[in-house]
């Protein structure tokens, strides 16, 4: 054990002190523990943390981060930009379902009804948003508060006897303690069984004036989608996405707020004054040189002359600004806020100075697996129990007529859900790339379909229909398919040449672009 001053200060003076303080101290380093993270010495004397369930975790601190990811949605540009990624590519510009009931006829009912039932008037109780707006709405209050609860409200509104209601979690009543079910707790405004699972969730309610309380509501949990992430076991109702970035969120904004009033004081031109005689006038018995003149309220113009008093002296203010620094800092700070969220920098800043072709696409990918990951939680707890509701309600008001639906209701409820695709980067590249893939086998035409948003049998039906409409005006697409594969493969020959010559096709004058 290695001694340090103090402890050979102190075996100096008190040997015996000096002992009982060697001992202490190897008795520490002794059984401090296998983990730096464990360590309680000096270095992490101030990292205090405890293990507690997660709602117990989240109680106190819920409202407060709620309130500020608010605030930062409200004002903080950042914080925007992380939430205009999910919105736009959760569900991309938009959801498509496709009903695989086996009966042809049945499907295109149910999706010529679903088209209709989506619009604004037919599917939300407010009349005011269509569906994939609400979805897309639903999305945002999720990253941002945590979750959102989805009623669904059986009504004559619309064109269904179906249409849903979005409250805010804050809607909760976390102050009713009295379950309607014996056996059962309510927590946080939201009754459990013994299980934890949600029976039921009381709704506060509101007088038209928005301020006179009234008695809650309790909603049976089959008619409740509550939307949100579950991280842990013990976790029972929503924390912000964004919990884990918000300060470094809100301490960016006041660096580039304090920024730019720098930059504004430093675009500036400022003119001091120094004087040599504080009173203007002439040393000694002597009279002055003329009146004395007053700077007071003078501005620089151009093309200005002005006589100063004798002995004073005009000084130029330019102070430096940190502009170039910033712009490190900012890049640093915006890449560990778009990480933390899973999102790559360019996917927030919209800045693709930095990136080519290979990196924009390694970028995509990785910013794809944290928007399926997302996609996989709304099409499973939002979704889907949408849509199997709906077509409850279109054979309850006999859109659909089967006689056997609640015997084999898992097959007429079955269906796949289509996002339509994003554009390519470089549709040659990502083209030919399916053109080989789908040669070598690695790629099935449905697989390619379902990609590009498309039912394979549909496209195969227009590509028959193209087909056969040419050959009545004596046109030969086949030719003409055949003659651009010709085209693509000389090119890529050409490609080949020049890459072996040391030189790029895209070089070339006559090079394809």
């Amino acid at each position: 054990m290695k001694l340090n001053m103090i402890d050979r200060l102190v075996g100096a003076v008190s040997p015996k002190a000096g002992a009982r303080r060697a001992a202490w101290r190897s008795q520490y380093e002794a059984y401090r523990g296998n983990y730096d993270a464990g360590d309680t010495g000096r270095l992490q004397s101030q990292w205090n943390s405890m293990n507690q369930s997660a709602e117990m975790t989240d109680r106190y601190d819920r409202d407060r981060v709620r309130a500020r990811a608010r605030d930062l949605e409200r004002n903080s540009d950042v914080m925007g930009s992380v939430l205009r990624a999910f919105r736009r590519n959760v569900i991309g510009s938009g959801l498509q379902v496709r009903a695989t009931t086996g009966e042809k006829e049945m499907d295109n009912t149910l999706e010529k009804m679903w088209a209709r039932w989506c619009k604004g008037i037919n599917c939300d109780v407010t009349g005011q948003q269509s569906f994939p707006q609400i979805v897309r709405m639903c999305i945002q209050r999720k990253i941002t508060d945590g979750g959102v609860l989805i009623l669904k409200r059986y009504t004559s509104q619309g064109v269904l006897p179906f249409q849903l209601q979005v409250i805010e979690v804050d809607e909760l009543d976390v102050t009713q303690l009295q379950p309607k079910r014996q056996g059962n707790k309510v927590v946080g405004g939201i009754e459990y069984n013994r299980w934890n699972r949600p029976e039921g969730y009381w709704i506060r309610q509101y007088s038209i004036d928005g301020y006179t309380q009234m008695t809650p509501v309790y909603v049976e949990a089959k008619d409740v989608i509550f939307y949100f992430t579950k991280k842990r076991p013990s976790q029972i109702r929503e924390m912000s996405d964004l919990s884990q970035t918000l300060v470094r969120i809100k301490d960016m904004n006041e660096f580039m707020t304090a920024v730019t009033i720098k930059e504004k004081i430093a675009a500036c031109l400022a003119v001091f004054i120094k004087r040599t005689n504080p009173s203007g006038n002439s040393i000694g018995r002597g009279p002055s040189k003329g009146s004395a003149v007053s700077y007071e309220g003078k501005r620089v113009v151009p093309g200005m002359i002005m006589e100063m008093n004798l002995g004073d002296e005009a000084q130029m203010l330019n102070p430096a600004g940190q502009g170039t620094d910033a712009t490190a800092f900012i890049k640093t700070q915006q890449r560990m806020i778009s990480s933390a969220n899973g999102l790559s920098y360019e996917a927030t800043s919209r800045d693709m100075s930095e990136t080519n072709y290979a990196s924009a696409r390694q970028s995509m990918v990785e910013d794809d697996l944290t928007y399926e990951e997302e996609k996989e939680l709304l099409v499973e707890s939002f979704l889907d129990e949408v849509y199997e509701t709906f077509v409850i309600s279109c054979w309850l008001a006999g859109v659909i007529t089967p006689t056997d639906f609640w015997e084999n209701k898992e097959k007429y409820m079955s269906h796949e859900w289509v996002v339509k695709p994003k554009p390519w980067i470089d549709p040659y590249k990502e083209a030919n790339a399916n053109g080989v893939a789908l040669k070598t086998g690695q790629k099935t035409f449905q697989q390619i379909s379902a990609e590009n948003g498309r039912d394979w049998r549909k496209v195969i039906d227009e590509m028959a229909e193209a087909q056969e409409y040419a050959m009545k005006k004596g046109i030969d697409l086949m030719a003409m398919i055949q003659g651009t594969e010709i085209q693509v493969e000389k090119e890529e020959n050409e490609d080949e040449t020049a890459a072996d010559q040391g030189t790029s096709h895209e070089e070339k004058p006559s090079g394809r672009k």
